[in-house]
């Protein structure tokens, strides 16, 4: 659908803020315990940068809903986070709040986006 939608907005010749929001799908595990996937959500973002890459869009902002703490409410990443993790002591989402990604997932989903920055700007790939 995103391919789409730019084409339109090209073809109008608007100009458009596109932000991708990889942090909106959520399940809850059969223990009852609310979480997100971090590799759906890397997936999202690299789809984001993917489509606008292939379509000569500027791919402008991303909202990630985290925490620099060490907390454990969305499973996987290189911390590896596992759901028999979820629900622990670590595991602090309020009723009425959404599993945020924890410092250790943040950084991990800074470094992918700013590789994808880099390589649209033409710039080395950091060592």
């Amino acid at each position: 659908k995103l391919p789409d939608l730019i084409r339109a907005t090209q073809r109008e010749s608007r100009h458009v803020l596109w932000v991708c929001d990889p942090s909106f799908y959520m399940r809850e595990t059969e223990k009852g315990v609310v979480t997100r996937d971090f590799e759906a959500i890397r997936s999202e973002l690299r789809a984001f940068f993917d489509v606008h890459e292939a379509m000569g869009s500027h791919p402008g902002g991303v909202h990630l809903t985290m925490t620099g703490s060490d907390v454990t409410e969305c499973v996987g990443g290189e911390c590896d986070v596992t759901e028999e993790q979820l629900g622990g002591d670590k595991y602090s989402v309020a009723p009425g709040c959404d599993p945020r990604l924890n410092g250790s997932q943040a950084i991990e989903l800074a470094f992918l986006i700013a590789e994808r920055m880099r390589k649209r700007s033409g710039l080395n790939p950091i060592a």
